[in-house]
């Protein structure tokens, strides 16, 4: 068994323009957006998921370095977050990746990204605090994060280590578990977010994986709890960043996907309707080229001008998992007119290897979600968008058709 009670360090988690090496960057990206330099031309989607993966191999790569190593051209530096939370996400698209592109080095890197994670771990199953960081603590996002980089190392690379520590990490996660569903111990700012339906998609995985009733039980009270959450207009309350804001898309995205996910997994229609009727009404607002507003309020008013191109990036994905699900061709649709937005979005030309293949956080508004800024899961989102339209197969994969034991 694999545990440590060591500290994570902090390294990067995003590559910022805000950079020694680079303090023109901003300026440039400012200056080409306004005046319309800033799209790119349309490839074909392999085209565009070669230069995002590249770019995510740079990126993990660039969190090894040592912050005295300057001499590296493909050096960047980061914001000072953590990359530990970003890798689970990397894991899954680098296993898809691996067969779209015919790359198995990418294979490597997931399982050394993956005995990087499980060599994290705590004795109880957690994951510690990020080092270095301030405010920083052990939330259950992260946490239901790291459980879907465990999943696809025992899925997909089939690794028994990884289904033990996810297992570790799940238990825990129940016992910290409020009466009503909610984990306000291991909530930002002590509030419970809608968004982290996402997060109890995992555990509700490992239920069925490990014929655990009692962990999809526990992801199914989480989901009642947003469930309540969700206004008549297909809205999420209490699923903003900080309390007093309005949602943002990226976290709309993720409420959308956690019951989609959980529905299929554990065969409930309540959810599946929850989740469809937040992405059909966001799918009647987007914009004739694609975007979508990154902030909104109840009833779906716009309350920032910006384009959140990670939020986009999974709205993407729950339109194509939709028309997977439902058949529903205006769900392919509308995430073809995102991913073409995505697309004009994405440098892969650029000389600049900071910024070639990646995706800013945001259009260059103000107050835009992660603006100057390219995360990690803007390109992944992005990456598992391409192969799901590519394969036309769920990404991570779905679990095979098997039923918990009740």
């Amino acid at each position: 068994m694999r545990v440590n009670t060591r500290p994570m360090k902090a390294t990067p988690r995003t590559f910022s323009p805000r950079e020694k090496t680079g303090h023109t960057r901003p300026l440039r990206l400012i200056l080409q957006d306004a005046i319309g330099l800033a799209r790119q031309p349309e490839h074909d989607h392999r085209t565009h998921l070669r230069a995002a993966i590249d770019w995510l191999c740079r990126a993990y790569d660039q969190q090894k370095m040592s912050r005295r190593d300057t001499n590296d051209a493909a050096r960047f530096a980061g914001d000072g977050d953590s990359f530990a939370v970003s890798t689970p996400y990397v894991i899954e698209t680098f296993i898809a990746a691996a067969q779209a592109l015919v790359r198995p080095e990418l294979l490597d890197r997931a399982n050394a990204m993956l005995d990087a994670h499980l060599d994290m771990q705590a004795a109880d199953g957690s994951f510690p605090v990020l080092e270095g960081q301030a405010n920083s603590q052990s939330i259950v996002f992260n946490h239901g994060q790291i459980l879907h980089g465990l999943i696809a190392g025992y899925q997909s690379l089939g690794r028994q280590d990884s289904l033990e520590a996810g297992l570790r990490t799940a238990r825990w996660l129940v016992a910290q578990q409020d009466d009503d569903g909610c984990f306000r111990t291991l909530e930002a700012h002590g509030v419970p977010h809608a968004s982290n339906t996402r997060a109890l998609w995992a555990l509700a995985a490992l239920g069925v994986m490990a014929n655990e009733p009692s962990l999809a039980h526990a992801a199914r009270r989480k989901l009642d709890w947003a469930l309540s959450q969700q206004t008549p207009s297909g809205w999420f309350a209490s699923n903003a960043f900080m309390p007093g804001q309005h949602a943002a898309l990226h976290s709309i995205a993720h409420a959308t996907r956690g019951f989609i996910e959980v529905a299929v997994l554990l065969d409930e229609p309540t959810y599946l309707a929850a989740g469809e009727r937040a992405a059909h009404a966001l799918m009647t607002h987007q914009r004739d080229n694609g975007g979508l507003p990154g902030i909104y309020d109840d009833g779906w008013t716009p309350t920032g001008r910006h384009i959140c191109l990670p939020g986009l990036a999974h709205m993407a994905l729950c339109w194509l998992r939709l028309a997977q699900i439902t058949g529903d061709q205006r769900y392919r649709e509308a995430a073809w007119r995102a991913m073409a937005y995505l697309k004009c979005s994405q440098r892969i030309s650029d000389k600049d290897l900071a910024v070639r293949g990646a995706l800013l956080g945001s259009t260059l508004n103000r107050n835009g979600y992660s603006r100057f800024a390219f995360p990690y899961w803007a390109a992944k989102f992005f990456a598992d968008a391409l192969m799901m339209d590519m394969t036309n197969v769920s990404i991570p994969p779905r679990l095979p058709d098997n039923r918990m034991t009740r």
